[in-house]
């Protein structure tokens, strides 16, 4: 899979999951310190972001120290659903009921091993439609739809 990655800083928590992602076999677009370019977290989020919605990646996963800040500015991307998550479960379902497709993490609060666990989850569990989630994403468009035809 074509994945998108980015992050405000580089560590050895970003450095880990870059490896285990090549390991598994996905392609990288890398934004950046993971790329050696040195933009703020906001222009990192925005850079994923449009690689997910422009098609150039299939998923996105954006790091920060909380992961709040790239989680805000990536989902201010239209057609983006990015996801902060701290555990397999919250995954799980960003997953299984929003069909998030960028996963947001913290650098300050997450180990090396939930980070696994919370990757695993999240590329072993997909969107299932049914009524009421579908309606609810459906409502997501219309409000961006409806927030850009205003400005």
């Amino acid at each position: 899979m074509k994945l998108a990655i980015g992050s405000d800083e580089q560590t050895h928590l970003t450095q880990r999951v870059i490896e285990t992602l090549k390991e598994q076999g996905h392609d990288l677009l890398l934004f950046g310190p993971l790329d050696d370019v040195d933009n703020p977290w906001p222009q990192v989020a925005r850079d994923v972001a449009e690689a997910v919605v422009g098609g150039k990646a299939e998923e996105g996963i954006l790091f920060c120290w909380t992961g709040t800040g790239v989680s805000i500015a990536a989902n201010k991307v239209p057609g983006i659903r990015a996801a902060l998550c701290a555990d397999a479960e919250t995954a799980r379902g960003a997953r299984r009921w929003n069909d998030a497709n960028v996963l947001c993490l913290s650098l300050r609060l997450l180990s090396e091993a939930i980070t696994n666990e919370v990757i695993e989850a999240w590329f072993s569990t997909a969107y299932e439609p049914n009524p009421e989630d579908d309606a609810c994403l459906a409502q997501i468009e219309e409000i961006e739809r409806e927030f850009f035809r205003r400005i």
